[in-house]
């Protein structure tokens, strides 16, 4: 099995988004240590606890700190973006570190409808504008475009000898469809809505579409895991994260609260059904236990690579829930 981060950069309560970020490139350090084939960084605007704004920055440092691990975007929020723009952007990280990066596309809004309109300058962009997008950027990265199309003459630089691996990230049939059609890899993401992954995987696998840049289907899945040595102490440090996603849900805060201010809260019923109902994102428990669990989505998914998004209040706990899992799978 495979097993890569997904970092969204979270910043804890009390700390800052600078040193949140200093975090994430320690994080993917020791994840390069550990063993981890892939680290890939978010983007999210508008929000005071997730710090990573601008993934083709982030990832320019990690790999500049780092020797192998393969680095990426999960994803770039294209619908906001010119494809040109986008593959410029990352034929310049490959032309620095040839072999070792992923762009990971997202069709997400990137947040209201006020805060898109500032990242679109105003002009409203429709977001059913992405597969063509995604061909456009296909094309501007392979230098493809026919003579009569309006860009062709047009030529992201710098000239490379190789491409980024191109995924398209999704939770239904939708986005599903997107990466088949498109011939990109698919990234699932199950920490985010595990209910339409079969039906979300069926269709990408029967719909794909063999493209310049990868000839049968790729699929990866994005999983929410917190690992302790016991149960409890992994039931504990994920108090953090169940209150941290009650909170995103209601768009009250997005910083991630420490464990001992949780357990002073006093939960309501609705609030207990929908930890209950977030926990099916998630995997929680010792690295038996998370093993076990991650084979048994291998198994359903047909897939023998994830991404592991961890977030919890203390960032060594954070650390040395990556560490056991890695050691459990003998990464």
């Amino acid at each position: 099995m495979k097993l890569g981060v997904l970092d969204q950069s979270p910043i804890s309560k009390g700390q800052t988004a600078g040193e949140a970020l200093r975090q994430s490139i320690e994080l993917a350090k020791f994840s390069e240590q550990l063993g981890f084939s892939r680290y890939w960084v978010a983007e999210h605007h508008n929000t005071n606890g997730l710090a990573s704004t601008s993934p083709e920055i982030l990832i320019g440092q990690i790999l500049a700190s780092t020797s192998r691990i393969v680095v990426g975007s999960g994803g770039v929020l294209l619908p906001q973006y010119s494809p040109l723009k986008v593959a410029e952007n990352f034929r310049m990280l490959e032309s620095l570190y040839p072999g070792r990066v992923d762009l990971g596309l997202g069709r997400s809004p990137g947040g209201g409808k006020k805060t898109r309109l500032a990242l679109t300058d105003n002009f409203e962009k429709p977001l059913s504008s992405f597969s063509r997008q995604v061909k456009e950027l296909q094309k501007f990265l392979y230098d493809s475009f026919s003579k009569g199309e309006s860009h062709f003459g047009v030529h992201a630089r710098p000239d490379t000898s190789a491409q980024p691996d191109l995924w398209v990230l999704g939770l239904t049939e939708r986005g599903a469809r997107h990466a088949a059609v498109n011939g990109t890899g698919f990234t699932f993401g199950h920490f985010i809505n595990p209910a339409q992954a079969v039906e979300a995987l069926t269709v990408y696998r029967e719909k794909f579409k063999p493209s310049e840049g990868l000839a049968s289907p790729r699929v990866n899945a994005c999983v929410f895991v917190v690992c302790a040595e016991t149960e409890q102490e992994a039931e504990d440090l994920a108090l953090s994260q169940d209150m941290w996603l009650l909170q995103v849900e209601k768009g009250i805060e997005t910083r991630i609260p420490p464990v001992e201010k949780v357990k002073e809260h006093t939960f309501t019923l609705r609030e207990k059904e929908k930890i209950k109902k977030n926990r099916e994102r998630c995997i929680i428990g010792t690295p038996n236990q998370v093993h076990r669990e991650l084979l048994r989505l291998a198994e359903e998914y047909e897939t023998d690579e994830f991404l592991i998004i961890t977030n919890v209040f203390d960032f060594e706990k954070r650390k040395e829930s990556y560490r056991l899992l890695a050691k459990e799978l003998k990464l």
